[in-house]
């Protein structure tokens, strides 16, 4: 049964599918060992990634993810301060605290091997993670999966089809639904709204009291992050030489209070975009919401839209959270979350349609109005390939939020003052997303072999 927390996770950039899910997957690697009980046996550990996890593995962090990982970070709770001084004394010393305990040595140039020779077959963020002794046997090895918004899977999960398109299964108190179709039956039939469908099944998961205050606890970690961002001056690491442009941006509106707010309103929206995605793009703290490559998208919407003079409208908040989860996991269940199987359009074009529902929620939309908002959103993102100039979450990753941004408030806008009938229905929408993706070339799908990151001289 999917979950907000599923959907939102709070973890450290600049990449959810290439260093979250990278970091989780060691983690879980060395879990399986050890109750294999082979952990304690170990003298070294290699990891090998193939496809688009070597491909931009480095400009998206993630041999740190995998040396943070076999350390025992974890994304939620890791400081990236802290992060980047562990990662720097293991390049220089050759060493590491495997799971925090046992050193071994640990040379990243020999035990991070970038194969992006190899084309995986089950899905393109693929990690083969070996343990051996100090013979040099293998003690234990495991190949997994990054999936997208920091999902991690094994070789085994995904090689057994799955039994259903349900988001939630069975269960007292629960709703399950396989579609938007379904969805909107269940709000029809229950008189509810589509967060009410959601808050009633995560009430199954936990009283609701705690259910608001994750919710809560994402926000304030999201408006953290924007804060951070409108703050921090700036190059931004990796080579490209990427001033931050939004703390001089925010000066420019703040200097400029009276301005009409009609030609604001992109720039308020662009800046809290791109302070969230200029942080993610130097490591720091975000949530994925749904992925780190889109993260700026629905932050900025929620900050203009749902806090005024007063503080944040912490009610509308969670409403426009819920919503947008429950878009987010049709998404994740029906096609995929992942920029590596399905281009930019999987992240950025997902969180546009989250953020564009749960907008038209909070304005009071029905939940037909709340499900167009979300097919506006994610209509006009169709095809949207994911190229990366050098291989790192810039260019042009950090605009790209800031235009999703706008697209969900013109989309909200559009389904409200709408008719009532819209000829595509999101389930149409997100299949043919799926399809697109299907259809696209790796090229242009987190491999920087085309597009932009082709035809942009590196400088």
């Amino acid at each position: 049964m999917l979950s907000v927390g599923d959907i939102f996770k709070i973890g450290i950039g600049p990449s959810s599918s290439h260093t979250v899910g990278p970091m989780r997957i060691a983690g879980r690697f060395l879990s399986e060992a050890e109750s294999a009980g082979v952990l304690t046996g170990g003298a070294r550990v290699k990891a090998d990634l193939h496809g688009s996890l070597a491909l931009t593995g480095v400009g998206h962090g993630t041999d740190k993810a995998v040396i943070l990982g076999l350390m025992g970070f974890l994304p939620e709770t890791t400081d990236p301060d802290d992060a980047e001084a562990a990662f720097a004394r293991v390049k220089a010393e050759k060493r590491l605290a495997l799971g925090g305990g046992t050193e071994i040595t640990f040379d990243p140039a020999k035990d991070i091997d970038l194969r992006g020779d190899i084309i995986p077959t089950i899905h393109p963020n693929e990690m083969r993670l070996t343990l051996y002794d100090d013979n040099g046997a293998a003690l234990y090895s495991q190949i997994y999966y990054s999936v997208g918004g920091g999902f991690i899977a094994s070789e085994k999960q995904l090689a057994i089809p799955t039994e259903d398109d349900l988001i939630a299964r069975p269960r007292h108190g629960a709703y399950f639904f396989a579609s938007a179709r379904d969805l909107l039956a269940l709000c029809r039939e229950k008189n509810l709204n589509i967060h009410d469908v959601i808050f009633e099944n995560e009430d199954a998961h936990r009283p609701r009291a705690e259910t608001e205050k994750l919710l809560d606890e994402i926000w304030f970690a999201m408006r953290d992050c924007i804060e951070r961002g409108l703050k921090t001056e700036g190059i931004l690491p990796g080579g490209l030489d990427v001033a931050r442009r939004a703390p001089s941006l925010y000066k420019k509106l703040v200097a400029a209070p009276l301005a009409n707010e009609r030609e604001q309103l992109f720039d308020w929206l662009n800046v809290y975009a791109m302070a969230v995605n200029e942080e993610n793009a130097a490591g720091g703290r975000v949530v994925t919401a749904p992925t780190n490559g889109a993260a700026g998208i629905i932050p900025s919407v929620l900050r203009h839209y749902c806090v005024d003079e007063n503080g944040a409208n912490l009610p509308h908040i969670r409403i426009f959270l819920a919503t947008a989860a429950g878009i987010g996991m049709l998404y994740k269940q029906r096609a995929s979350i992942s920029g590596a199987e399905m281009g930019c359009q999987g992240e950025v074009g997902v969180a546009c349609s989250m953020a564009a529902g749960g907008l038209a929620a909070v304005w009071g939309g029905t939940p037909g109005q709340v499900e167009h908002a979300a097919e506006i959103g994610m209509e006009h993102n169709l095809g949207l390939t994911c190229d990366p100039v050098g291989g790192l979450v810039q260019i042009p990753c950090i605009e790209r939020n800031a235009i999703g941004a706008v697209k969900a408030v013109n989309a909200a806008r559009l389904a409200l003052h709408g008719a009532n009938d819209h000829k595509v229905s999101l389930d149409q929408v997100i299949e043919t997303m799926r399809q697109t993706g299907l259809d696209m070339s790796r090229k242009y799908k987190e491999t920087s072999e085309g597009g932009l990151a082709v035809n942009v001289v590196e400088c």
